[in-house]
């Protein structure tokens, strides 16, 4: 990012919003699933046990299935997915002249390195509550609600209600 001036502004939320639908329709149209992403999570987990403990891996009733005869788990559309997102987010990010490698510190109450831990741990924690479900907050919470299922409903209201919980708790710390 070179100086504000070169800076535009970002999407209006309606027209995000709008663009976010038109995706996940197309993922089911393409794929035949909506969008998601912590499978690519299990994805990579499963590539690399074959590299580390081939026969460990296959007999694995959780990563077996992805490996299964000669699979390469990195050929499965949630993987496809999540590469396009991340190719799509730079390649936004630099025509809007945004793209900045840095830690938002927020207040800076705490330290980028306590900041960086927490948000690993937090990340972890999340990651295996998803896999624990059986799916992350954008495959429950977007494609949940698409497809009018009452558990994705449930899910966003119980997600933004905690969530306002523990920005009031930690808005002082964070």
């Amino acid at each position: 990012m070179s100086d504000g001036s070169s800076v535009r502004p970002l999407w209006p939320p309606l027209v995000a919003g709008l663009v976010l639908g038109l995706v996940l329709i197309l993922t089911f149209v393409l794929v035949g699933n909506g969008v998601g992403a912590s499978g690519t999570f299990a994805s990579i987990a499963a590539w690399l046990g074959m590299q580390i403990a081939p026969a460990a891996t296959q007999s694995n009733g959780y990563l077996g299935g992805m490996v299964a005869n000669g699979a390469n788990p990195f050929a499965s559309w949630i993987v496809v997915e999540v590469v396009g997102v991340a190719i799509g987010a730079l390649l936004a990010a630099a025509s809007a002249g945004r793209f900045k490698l840095k830690v938002d510190t927020g207040a800076g109450k705490i330290g980028v390195w306590p900041r960086l831990a927490l948000a690993l741990i937090g990340g972890a924690l999340a990651g295996f509550g998803s896999r624990l479900a059986a799916g992350c907050t954008s495959g429950v919470g977007l494609s949940g609600t698409a497809m009018l299922g009452i558990g994705g409903f449930v899910f966003l209201v119980v997600f933004f209600f905690v969530g306002l919980g523990m920005s009031a708790l930690l808005r002082r710390v964070w």
